[in-house]
């Protein structure tokens, strides 16, 4: 007999050699876990997903966090940019165009939306190709106003100082 094998069946030789498949069922070695070492491995695997599951939720919100961040600092850098080039003006501020309109289309250096990307040097923008989505409310959509966020969600500009913050929580507008 074979280590790590209980044969039920004493005459192993005779019964594999054996034509009658009657006789050949009735070997049946013993190989399986037991009940009781199943149980522990699943209760390891429990403590094991108990202290990892959490770990990969704060992975998250560290990267929804340092994703906010990085589009504020874009939109922020961008904001500025356009009013180095339409003479200290801000974006939704001159010309009739809105913030959203400023910032992702080709403006004249009025503020007014150009017909065209001519190789006019009084033509600017897109300063950005599309609004970001704030990663905690999944929400493209700006709030303007002259005083502090509502935190209604999506984002929040202010046009008289061309603050722009995130508009979900007050923890975030703070950033």
């Amino acid at each position: 007999m074979r280590s790590g094998f209980t044969p039920l069946e004493t005459d192993e030789h005779n019964c594999h050699r054996s034509k009658n498949p009657l006789v050949k069922r009735n070997i049946l070695f013993l190989t399986g876990f037991t009940l009781v070492e199943i149980l522990i491995v699943v209760v390891i695997l429990g403590i094991l997903a108990a202290i990892v599951i959490p770990q990969f939720s704060d992975a998250s919100e560290e990267a929804k966090l340092s994703s906010l961040v990085s589009d504020l600092r874009t939109v922020r850098s961008q904001i500025q940019l356009y009013k180095y080039h339409h003479s200290g003006n801000l974006p939704g501020t001159i010309g009739g165009v809105s913030f959203e309109d400023s910032m992702t289309k080709y403006t004249e250096i009025n503020g007014t939306l150009a017909t065209t990307q001519a190789l006019d040097p009084n033509v600017y923008g897109p300063y950005l190709q599309k609004m970001p989505t704030n990663p905690f409310d999944d929400s493209v959509d700006i709030t303007a106003g002259a005083g502090s966020p509502d935190l209604i969600g999506g984002w929040y500009y202010n046009a008289q100082t061309g603050a722009f913050n995130a508009n979900d929580s007050a923890e975030h507008a703070g950033l």
